[in-house]
Formats: C-alpha cells, sequence, structure tokens
C-alpha cells in the first residue's frame, strides 16, 4: 500500500506542476498581447539603434568628446 501511495503522490506532483507552467504560459501570452505594441515599439527602436540608423547623433557627439580630448 505504502508503495502505491508514493505512486500517487508523485503523479500528484507532477500534474500540479504541468498545471502551474500552463497557468504561467497563459498568463505570458495575455500580457504580450496586452502590451505587444510597446514591446514592438521597443524592440523596433532597440535593432535601429544597434543597427546604427538612428545612433549617429551619439557617435557624432562621442567623436567630438574625444576630439575635444
Amino acid at each position: 500500500m505504502n508503495i502505491r501511495n508514493q505512486k500517487k503522490k508523485s503523479g500528484q506532483a507532477m500534474v500540479e506542476y504541468i498545471i502551474i507552467v500552463v497557468i504561467v504560459a497563459i498568463a505570458a501570452i495575455a500580457v504580450f498581447g496586452v502590451f505587444s505594441d510597446r514591446i514592438r515599439a521597443m524592440l523596433g527602436g532597440a535593432t535601429e539603434e544597434l543597427g546604427g540608423s538612428s545612433g549617429s547623433a551619439t557617435s557624432e557627439s562621442s567623436v567630438s568628446i574625444m576630439q575635444c580630448l
């Protein structure tokens, strides 16, 4: 009887973990759905900065500071 109870508890624990993971996944999907436009804008800005499209003003100011030294 003791071995059966241990297997039931082990299976129960796994089901509980799966339920928690599903709840977290649903919450993450909901958050991304609500903030998708903001996240897209932030990622687009970061991509432009890393690509050098809008980072020219920063690099120009860096060059002028280095020339003054």
